[in-house]
Order: structure tokens, then sequence, then C-alpha cells
């Protein structure tokens, strides 16, 4: 099959061993790879209900077959596992330059399974492995392993955890190029449970292009067209932080637990004081011309000099919006800790702000409120080391919450926290966060966009399922492709009929892609209910159901349940 390998690397971290393993054409023309390809090996290999910590629960980095190529936007990788923070199906993307270092090993997936006798750098590359001791690089920060990797294993792409997953924090990230993270549903604490500290992947295969003349010039015009499209200028000159204003502007930023959709610091956190409080520069993966990433300097105060690649949008939401942190510059240092100790922070600014409520109701007497960063700081570090308050949300949003007996204002969806799209005002996210397999995730349609941009009205409920759906097959072909999100207004379904039988020679027809988008769905929910979802998980949680205290803003049960039935109905679900 063009655009593949037709192999896959299985590593049994227990035994020490490494093998090859070839795959069908027909597995490709069901399900492609990335997703696809990886969601059908998570169903063939995982025992059902294991433990997501136990060796036996396999964790499979994957490329698509746009990987390596001169496809815009496809330097991307995805890991896939069954989640310590959920217990229901993880996924988890990340990009920079490491994903084309994964593709060139020349395997459409590496899976691991088994668990190491101790803490291990594993080498891969197009003839085998390496194994090397790790001892040492025991509790380093991902930025200090990277680099200690890279002498270890020079000219390969680095991934690695820091030490909130070898501490078992339930929502630990993989780390790569940096700042570039794996983030959500805790493929890190994954890893870090088979005592693997680093993946160093290298290699020089290249993969076979069906018809590479024509992806050359599909390439080629789209660059072309793009350099003018307003969307593309945006985000290359303000990033992901120009939706602090849009979602301000509209009411449907979270702020202060969720309770209220705008932030009256807002403009303190936006796009504009981030450029002009840090020395910024646009920053871009391997094969992009958007160049979203910013990668700043602070200017000025007591974090002077501190250099890191952001703060995203989601960030800033979950900092400055859930716990009300009013400085730009306090967000940016709160997302360097976090991403040095290898946590994902729509998830830890959740859980702060969650213990921010508790403390205010007299539940915990960890003296914590709104617009606190100095305790909040010590609250991160002490979930990452898992000490007093730490302990109790390392374990996520569900344990914490029960502990607590704050159930009914916990806000999440199968364990996982919403990203900063408030459903009450965007009613399409309700049904994104519902429905989607890892938990309240805003990627898997990204319907923000259509939502936002005037495509249909956010309080519109008739026909919203359909067009839902058509984005959510769209962005699952991006992930078996595997493409980034930005780049979702750039590859129509028009183009992707041209692109993936360029790639692969796969029929590109829309029915034909919609069919593969179908086959991973159902797939994917197949992994969930033997992992014992039930329709209750499709759901949202109370507080959603209460208007916003500032705006009155609202989406009824009966709104939601309309969409969730016309979703159920159109999925065969």
């Amino acid at each position: 099959m063009k655009g593949f390998f037709n192999r896959i690397a299985v590593v049994d971290l227990t035994a020490g061993q490494f093998s090859v393993e070839p795959v069908a054409d027909e597995t490709y023309e069901r399900y492609m790879g990335g997703k696809g390809l990886a969601s059908y090996l998570l169903c063939e290999m995982n025992p059902a209900r294991v433990d997501p910590l136990a060796p036996d629960n396999h964790l499979i980095f994957a490329a698509g077959p746009a990987t390596g190529t001169v496809t815009w936007g496809s330097s991307r990788y995805g890991v896939f596992t069954k989640s310590p923070l959920t217990n229901f199906y993880c996924e988890s993307y990340s990009g920079g330059r490491v994903p084309e270092k994964i593709s060139a090993t020349g395997y459409d997936a590496i899976v691991f399974k088994g668990k190491a006798d101790r803490l291990t750098v594993v080498e891969i590359d197009e003839d085998g492995i390496k194994f090397h001791d790790a001892t040492d690089l025991s509790g380093l920060d991902t930025f200090d392993t990277e680099s200690r990797v890279r002498q270890m294993c020079p000219d390969a792409g680095i991934v690695v955890v820091g030490p909130a997953a070898e501490n078992g924090v339930a929502f630990a990230t993989i780390k790569n190029d940096g700042y570039r993270c794996a983030g959500r549903t805790g493929a890190g604490t994954v890893l870090a449970s088979k005592n693997v500290k680093a993946v160093a992947f290298r290699g020089k295969r290249k993969r076979t292009i069906h018809d590479p003349k024509t992806l050359s010039s599909i390439s080629k015009d789209l660059a072309a067209e793009s350099k003018e499209n307003p969307g593309v200028k945006a985000y290359k000159t303000m990033g992901t932080s120009q939706l602090v204003n849009v979602l301000n502007t509209v009411g449907a930023f979270p702020s202060e637990y969720w309770k209220k959709g705008h932030c009256p610091h807002y403009e303190n956190i936006n796009a504009d004081a981030l450029h002009e409080r840090c020395e910024i520069k646009p920053h871009a993966c391997a094969k992009c011309f958007l160049a979203c990433g910013r990668m700043g300097r602070v200017k000025e105060g007591r974090h002077k000099g501190m250099e890191l690649e952001g703060p995203e949008y989601e960030t800033i939401y979950a900092f400055g919006g859930l716990c009300m942190i009013d400085s730009i510059e306090e967000i940016a240092f709160l997302n360097r800790l976090c991403d040095s100790l290898g946590m994902d922070t729509i998830t830890t600014g959740n859980l702060c702000s969650f213990a921010m409520e508790a403390y205010g109701l007299g539940k915990s007497d960890f003296e914590i409120r709104y617009g606190d960063v100095q305790n909040t700081e010590k609250l991160i570090r002490r979930i990452a080391e898992k000490q007093g308050i730490g302990e109790i949300l390392a374990k996520g949003i569900v344990p914490a919450a029960k502990h607590w007996d704050m159930e009914e204002r916990a806000v999440h969806v199968k364990g996982l926290e919403p990203a900063g799209y408030d459903p009450r005002v965007l009613k399409g996210m309700g049904l994104g966060y519902a429905t989607s397999d890892r938990g309240a995730c805003h990627l898997r349609a990204t319907f923000y966009k259509p939502e936002l941009s005037g495509v249909i009205d956010p309080d519109t409920i008739e026909g919203k399922a359909e067009l839902f759906i058509d984005y959510e097959d769209r962005l699952t072909i991006f992930d078996t492709l595997i493409l980034c999100r930005f780049f979702r207004d750039l590859y129509t379904w028009e183009l992707l009929e041209e692109v993936v039988p360029a790639l692969t020679g796969i029929d590109g027809s829309k029915e034909s892609l919609k069919q593969i988008a179908g086959n991973i769905a159902a797939k994917v929910r197949e992994f969930n209910v033997t992992e014992g979802l039930v329709r209750k998980d499709d759901s949202l949680p109370t507080p959603f159901f209460d208007p916003l205290e500032d705006s009155g803003a609202g989406i009824t049960e009966n709104e939601f349940g309309r969409l969730l039935e016309d979703y159920y109905q159109i999925r065969g679900f």
C-alpha cells in the first residue's frame, strides 16, 4: 500500500525484545493510518478492562501517511493507549520536528507493552532497538531530561516524561522539542508506568507516495493560495492567544470555575498583553507556514528573562479565567512550570480552580483563593509530588470531587475537563464535549469554529448534529493522515479528495472517506464500550445546565438531549 510502510514495531519491555509485524493492505483501506491504525491495534491487543498502569496496557506511537512528505501541516504524531485519568480511550497528539523522525524509523506504528525492570531510555531505528539505563535521569524535569538524552542519542527525535509522570500523576504529558506536548488524558503517565523515561527515534526511511507529482502540486498551490488568507495571517501574527478577546466578546470565556463567561481582566492576559510584555517570535513546526507558536521572553518583573513557547489560549483560559490570575507573565510562569514537571495545563488549571472552590466552601483546608499565584504554584508542585492535597488532585477531578463531596459541582465529561469554550453559549460544543471518545475534548470536531464564524448560529439545535458529524468525520481523516487542526479551513473535503489518493491510492471520494471515519468511530466506540462506557457517560456535567451568572446564557437539558439523540441516530449508536 503506497503511503505506508506496511509494518509495525512491537517493543516488549518486560522481555527486552523487539519484533516487526506486517500490516495487511485491507487494514489501511478500512482505517488508514494514524488514529485509524492505532485504534484498530489497541482493540486487537489490549485485554478488556486492563488497569491503565498495568504492563498489559499497550501504548502506541503512530505517524500518518502524510508525515515526512511535502504535505503542509503534517508534522504530527499521535499516542494511543487506555487513559489512567478516564479509564477510557486515550489519544493525544503533538507536533514539532520529532514526528518526521518517528516516520523515518520506517514503521506506521510503534507499540510498547510490558514494563522495563529499571528506568530506561528506548532508542528505536529502522534496524532495531537499544535500551539505555536511565536511573540517573530519575526525577529530572522534562527540559533537563531531553538535554541529557540528546547527548546520549544525538540527531534523534526525542520524547520524554517528567517527574509528574514518574510519580503517577494521572494527567502527565509526553514532551518533545522543548515545549510540544502530547498533553491530554495521561499518556505520559502510562509511558512512565512502563519505566520508560524517554524514547529516541532515528532512521532514514521514506514513504513511497502514490502520486508524488500531484501531491507536490497540491502543496505548492496551497502555500501560494494561503499567503493572503486572513486566518493564516492571524495565527502567524497573534497565535492562539487571539481567542481570549474572541471568547470574552461572545461571553464564552470560562471564568471563576465555570460560573461566568467573561473575565474582567481579560485585557491583561490577551494576545496584546502577551506581545507587549514579552519578546515574541512566531515559531512553526516542520512543514508549516502558520507559525502559530509563540517563542517568548518575559521583559520585566519577577520573571524577567524567562523563556518559553506559549502560553497558548487553553493555558491562558485555565489559569487566567478559571483561576482568575490577572497577569500574562504569571500565566507564562505557571505554563513553564507545568511543562517542566510534565503536566497537562488544561487539567491542572481546572484542578487548581476546583481547589479554590473547595476552600471557599470549607471543603479543603489548603488556603487558596482566586487570583492567588503563590499558592497556585505551591499547589502545582504538590500535585506533581503527590503530597498532601496534591495526592488528592493528582488522581484527577472524579476522585477529588468524591473526596470533597463536590460531585455535583465538578465540571468534566468521562473524567476529562473541557477546554475554554463554554457550551452554554456555544451549544454545539456541548455535543462535542459529551460525545468525544476521550472525554470533554474540543479538538475532535473543533466545532467552536463554525459557531463563532457564523457558519451556524450557536443557539441553533435543528440540524446541528448533522453538521457536527460532518466536521467530526473530516477531522477524523485529519487524524489518520495526521494533519494539524489549524489547517482545518484549508483542507476542505474537496482538497482531501485529492490529497488522500495522491498519498495512498485509496479512494478519496467524500463518501469513501466518511465511511473510513465511520469505521474508526465504531472501532473506538467498541473499545470504550468494552471498558464500561454507558449512555450516561455521553452527558454534560450538572453545572452546565445552570445559566452563566454574568450573562444568563444557558443550554437546557431538552436542547442537549435533542442534540445527543440526533447524533446517536446519525451515528447508529
